[in-house]
């Protein structure tokens, strides 16, 4: 609802004063917005952040999402009722792939709908034999990679890791407590195999990795062995919420990550519909425990 008021004028009768939402001088206007257009009872419990096409049509159909803009910006939204409550859940698709855009949709996410946490949904590359094509990985630990140092004798990586608040650990453990490590899932789709869920660390940086023998991969294994994903964008989350979500109102993040090849020399995306679908069925199934109702 919109709402004009007039002002010809404005009146001080001494002292420090303060104006807000007016506008002085003959003719002036104020636009008054009401309700969810003004954002005053807009709120997520959780947001969700995706990258390609196929992931977010993935969340949007695993969860009924309905898409409704705001300041123009693509979000979609909708609640997810399981386990006996009911969850507000706001997406958003980066403008595109990395690190950099990643911070930016989690910035919107932040400022527009306020999640208690953020979980960042979609496919990545996994380590043979740790994970196979079509399971699903949930990382609450990322390693980033990219950070080196270029000397005369070779490239010195220095890895940086982040890991989500305890709230958020706590909940994928019990997660896995309820359902199994690995826990087995039937998809929701025609398939009949269904798939795997394990605990990971995700490996992320903004190489594409697709030699099986990359000095990248030794690294990560090296780093901690328990490494067997590798993404563009979980370690711009982590970062994003390292230095703008810690608070009071926002207590993590996680990475949900369907295997759709294994960062080697046969990497295709002949499998990234279905590994989108499955990491977006896990999604909804973690979301009961996620720790966003307080």
């Amino acid at each position: 609802m919109t709402g004009q008021f007039w002002n010809s004028g404005i009146v001080n009768q001494g002292g420090p004063m303060t104006v807000n939402g007016s506008a002085v001088g003959e003719g002036a206007t104020v636009i008054h917005r009401h309700g969810a257009e003004a954002g005053v009872d807009r709120r997520a419990d959780v947001g969700v952040i995706t990258i390609k096409e196929s992931e977010a049509r993935a969340v949007i159909t695993a969860l009924e999402l309905e898409r409704e803009p705001v300041n123009g910006l693509p979000f979609f939204r909708g609640t997810v009722g399981l386990r006996g409550s009911a969850t507000r859940v706001a997406m958003i698709r980066s403008l595109g792939q990395g690190q950099r855009s990643t911070m930016v949709a989690f910035e919107n996410l932040r400022e527009t709908f306020r999640p208690a946490v953020v979980a960042l949904v979609g496919i990545g590359g996994g380590f043979y034999p740790d994970i196979s094509a079509g399971d699903v990985a949930i990382g609450t630990r990322a390693v980033y990679y990219d950070l080196r140092k270029e000397t005369a004798a070779g490239i010195q990586r220095r890895g940086e890791d982040r890991e989500t608040p305890a709230m958020v650990g706590n909940a994928v453990n019990s997660f896995f407590i309820d359902y199994g490590e690995p826990a087995r899932f039937t998809s929701d789709d025609e398939s009949a195999e269904g798939f795997h869920v394990i605990p990971c660390i995700i490996g992320t940086g903004d190489a594409v990795i697709a030699d099986a023998e990359s000095e990248i991969r030794r690294y990560l294994k090296h780093y901690n062995d328990k490494v067997s994903v590798v993404d563009m964008e979980a370690g711009g989350l982590a970062q994003a919420f390292h230095e703008r979500g810690n608070s009071s109102q926002m207590h993590g993040w996680v990475v949900i990550r369907g295997v759709s090849d294994y960062s080697d020399r046969d990497k295709n995306d002949a499998l990234q519909k279905t590994a989108a679908r499955h990491a977006a069925e896990v999604l909804r199934a973690l979301i009961p425990y996620l720790p966003c109702h307080a």
